[in-house]
């Protein structure tokens, strides 16, 4: 696979994390890959603790020109001098959002395994929609986003796709033809090398 066809690596940060360690990590996978984007997908309703999170991991990304969202906190964006959000309700407020936070921004969203609600989002003014779950896992309600859905984007659509939840090596190998980004977070953060972990997964593109 030539570099221009291989997918790129989209990150997302565990829901909750050291933030005394977890920087350096991200660093040394960062250091170890190309990386394009990083998601931070933190669970803490704690304005104070996000915004802690945010300048620490901003401050590992740019230094390595990559770019920092942040999932759901729209508000914070600007003040916190992110790259953009990260929605996780397909396309409700993504014109909305292109709005205020204008044509820089990254406005990326999750629209699930539905081919209608990543066309809205991308007709709204997207930069990228996301599907998933595209492997198995216990949570949800035990729909997966298939390979056909990435086929037909990949066909039809010109707005980046990323192709995200419960990915494995086999997964990645089928679906790098046809997804422009890989969304990888739980399935490296949980080893204790990550940056290995990830050369592993990425194994089949070469």
């Amino acid at each position: 696979m030539s570099d221009a066809e291989r997918p790129q690596i989209y990150l997302i940060t565990p829901p909750e994390f050291d933030l005394e360690l977890f920087p350096s990590r991200l660093a040394a996978v960062l250091d170890g890959h190309e990386v394009s984007c990083i998601r931070l997908a933190l669970a803490a309703r704690d304005e104070d603790r996000v915004a802690r999170a945010a300048d620490a991991l901003r401050e590992v990304a740019h230094a390595r020109d990559v770019a920092l969202v942040i999932e759901k906190h729209v508000l914070l964006v600007e003040r916190l001098g992110l790259d953009g959000v990260h929605l996780t309700d397909g396309a409700r407020n993504v014109r909305k959002l292109r709005k205020d936070l204008g044509d820089e921004a990254i406005i990326g969203t999750f629209c699930g395994t539905t081919r209608h609600e990543g066309i809205s989002a991308a007709e709204a003014g997207a930069d990228y929609v996301a599907f998933g779950p595209v492997g198995e896992t216990p949570l949800g309600d035990g729909s997966r986003a298939e390979l056909d859905l990435f086929q037909w984007w990949s066909e039809m659509i010109e707005v980046p796709v990323v192709a995200e939840g419960a990915l494995t090596v086999e997964l990645i190998e089928k679906l790098g033809p046809v997804t422009d980004f890989f969304g990888l977070g739980e399935e490296i953060w949980q080893a204790e090398d990550p940056a290995a972990a990830l050369k592993a997964l990425l194994a089949p593109l070469g």
